[in-house]
């Protein structure tokens, strides 16, 4: 082959780069998301929510096998220090004491759950009606004198 062959040829990715560089110019970056969120709804009625928790269960085990639990460490870490200098350290102290609210929700109902259980359970045994009125003793018609 002569230079002359090869003059503006170019890979398969060169060219895939170059067109995306080119849409984005013209289109802009909010249509990249927009197509993406619109392919990944597309995707999550055709495979269901499964489908993303596998392939993010996949590439975390991925990324652990090739930078090690350490990695993980690090980033959460930046990403904490992040949110703190955006939203300041008393976004944790609000977020935890909402999440302390939600858990003594949680197990109030838990509780409330657990009684009523135990009472339809205690319900459903014949000596142990709760709130039922006693029966009357039977009336005696036997020797005792109370005919």
């Amino acid at each position: 082959m002569s230079d002359k062959d090869n003059k503006g040829s170019m890979t398969v990715a060169e060219a895939g780069r170059k067109g995306g560089e080119t849409v984005r110019n013209e289109r802009g970056r909010e249509f990249y998301e927009t197509i993406g969120r619109k392919g990944g709804a597309t995707v999550k009625a055709e495979r269901g929510r499964s489908f993303y928790e596998e392939i993010g269960r996949k590439g975390g085990e991925t990324v652990k096998a090739e930078r090690g639990a350490k990695f993980y460490e690090e980033i959460g870490k930046k990403g904490g220090d992040r949110v703190k200098a955006t939203r300041g350290p008393n976004f944790y102290e609000e977020i935890g004491r909402k999440g302390g609210q939600k858990v003594k929700k949680l197990i109030e109902e838990g509780k409330r759950a657990a009684r009523a259980a135990m009472a339809a359970q205690e319900g459903a045994a014949p000596s142990s009606q709760e709130g039922a009125t006693p029966a009357a003793p039977p009336e005696s018609t036997g020797p005792s004198g109370n005919e």
